[in-house]
């Protein structure tokens, strides 16, 4: 019901245990922390990360928590950098109903707590579960038309982050309440940064992450926030949506755990290319193309795809990594040349003022037209579709289409998969040897008595 959404959900989380939650819902947290430790170890050494974690340690001195690749810091400190360092490689998970990447928020927010609290595994992964179905709940009430102009993982990850906290301090349904409506007047974070790929994008989550942190610690202070911050007249809903339904945060409540629906990005670009890229590398294997043979084969590309995300990847010709990242063209481009679109097809060499540069994907590009379909766009965001047709020289056509991108819960991926992920992107980086502590710290996971021991020593400084 609409006029109690925020306070069913407060006592419904803040009153949850450990032993209400199914072995299925943990094991999906675990395979969620897994996926978030190799995106967030391995962006921890980028720029912004780099930035982030200055700013951490200008914030004060403390030893309570992991800053990966920062040393020790505060429990708001760590959940800012590893938060901003989550986000960065654009491999981290997605929910599609949501579209919110709710480990960069939640799991920083989480650890730092659990860590400062000296929790135990099974409680921080109880506590991210909690946390993703306040994110998940939250964004599907206010999706789509608060993707307009709000990044949900700035804004409902911070409610998410929140509730994780929270969680871990033991909030009663009344704190849980108050931690709501001060990461609810908190919860920011706007599209305009990718006018100018500017790096806010990953500051959304680490925000989101240090407010969560914050809401919670107040909250247990005995500090005070709106009591009806989602559905208050003027609240949450009512200031950042065109329309919402309350509904998704209340049914089925407390019964079925939603994090179940997660997904996970196997390309590092924005997940609204994915399901096309996965498309375009099916249709070239089945064509048993050789290196470049699409620039010679192939006359044109007509990608259709849905509204939203077509405002978010509709750059043509990229001039920098990051633009790249968005543009639908680009990606298919270098799906159909390359066989996949991993970090390696980000590399700042293929760019420049003029735009792409890498010679293959600059030619093909011009061939490659993306368009809205409106039944496409009526199928979003309960699905990512796509429709990809490729007309070769001497006019033979060949066509794919799918709704969901490869990690989507309805096309998942297996544990040993994210395994792999994790390992590809910390070995090169750091050696095989960090790779694997990283691997035996999420095996010991679930059976953690301590998380303040769990991943001091990864990446320390």
């Amino acid at each position: 019901m609409d006029a109690c959404a925020t306070r069913q959900l407060a006592e419904v989380l803040a009153s949850t245990t450990p032993g209400d939650l199914t072995a299925d819902s943990l094991s999906h947290a675990h395979r969620a922390v897994l996926d978030w430790l190799g995106s967030a170890l391995a962006g921890s050494i980028e720029a912004p990360a780099r930035m982030a974690q200055q700013v951490a340690a200008s914030l004060g001195r403390s030893d309570d928590c992991t800053i990966f690749s920062g040393g020790r810091g505060s429990a708001a400190a760590a959940a800012l950098a590893n938060g901003v360092a989550s986000h960065i490689l654009e491999l981290d998970d997605i929910h599609k109903g949501s579209t919110v990447h709710a480990a960069a928020p939640i799991v920083p927010a989480a650890l730092a707590v659990a860590e400062r609290e000296h929790a135990s595994g099974n409680a921080f992964l109880t506590a991210v579960v909690l946390g993703y179905e306040a994110a998940f709940r939250i964004g599907e009430a206010v999706n789509p038309s608060h993707y307009q102009f709000w990044h949900p993982t700035g804004t409902v990850g911070t409610f998410g982050a929140a509730v994780a906290a929270g969680r871990l301090l033991n909030l009663t349904p009344d704190q849980m309440l108050h931690a709501l409506g001060s990461a609810g007047t908190q919860a920011a974070g706007l599209w305009e940064f990718n006018a100018d790929g500017a790096m806010s994008k990953h500051l959304h989550p680490g925000k989101a992450a240090m407010n969560g942190v914050l809401s919670a610690d107040l909250a247990r202070a005995g500090f005070t926030g709106a009591s009806r911050i989602l559905e208050g007249d003027r609240g949450f809903f009512a200031a950042m949506t065109e329309s919402y339904d309350a509904s998704r945060v209340t049914d089925g409540l407390g019964t079925a755990w939603k994090i179940g629906e997660n997904g996970y990005k196997l390309h590092a670009c924005c997940g609204h290319t994915h399901t096309a890229i996965d498309v375009t590398i099916g249709m070239r294997n089945g064509g048993g193309w050789s290196p470049n043979q699409p620039v010679t084969d192939i006359s044109a590309v007509d990608v259709e795809t849905y509204g939203p995300g077509y405002e978010i990847v509709k750059e043509l010709n990229p001039q920098t990594p990051y633009q790249a990242k968005f543009s639908m063209a680009y990606c298919v481009a270098a799906a159909l040349l390359e066989g996949q679109v991993g970090l390696e097809q980000f590399a700042s060499d293929r760019f420049c003022a003029i735009g792409v540069c890498e010679p293959a994907i600059a030619r093909l590009l011009p061939r490659i037209r993306v368009t809205v379909a409106p039944d496409l766009t009526a199928q979003y965001p309960a699905a990512w579709p796509t429709r990809v047709a490729v007309t070769l020289r001497g006019r033979t056509t060949l066509e794919g289409a799918a709704r969901y991108p490869l990690g989507n819960a309805e096309n998942p991926v297996d544990t040993r998969q994210l395994e792999a992920k994790m390992a590809g992107l910390l070995e090169p980086r750091f050696g095989a040897a960090d790779a694997r502590a990283a691997q035996d710290a999420m095996d010991a996971l679930p059976a953690c008595a301590d998380m303040a021991t769990l991943f001091r020593n990864l990446l320390h400084g």
